[in-house]
């Protein structure tokens, strides 16, 4: 990784996803946390299975706004292999309660 992002929440959420860790991924979520993927809400646990775990998902991050909120990165995973996307996550009380992902 060339950046990593400043906020602790969304750091958290990046090495979970990238040490394939479900515990810690969603510790890092509040308890009713959702999120979206291309504009259009989904099942974040039924997401994050199929997106992230069972398909090996990885982020190499290109770039992180100065508030470490909203990132850009390389998101790699056996069902779709590289692709460039954006990220944007709300942070509330330390959790990450939403979060946005789209191809850059």
């Amino acid at each position: 990784m060339t950046a990593y992002p400043s906020d602790p929440a969304v750091a958290a959420f990046v090495t979970a996803v990238n040490a394939g860790d479900k515990a810690a991924f969603f510790a890092t979520l509040t308890d009713d946390a959702t999120m979206s993927d291309d504009g259009t809400d989904r099942d974040l646990s039924a997401w994050a299975e199929r997106e992230i775990f069972s398909s090996n998902g990885r982020m190499d991050i290109e770039d992180v706004s100065p508030d470490g909120r909203a990132l850009t990165a390389t998101y790699t995973n056996a069902t779709w292999g590289g692709m460039r996307t954006r990220w944007a996550f709300t942070v509330t009380d330390g959790h990450i309660s939403r979060f946005e992902t789209e191809q850059a």
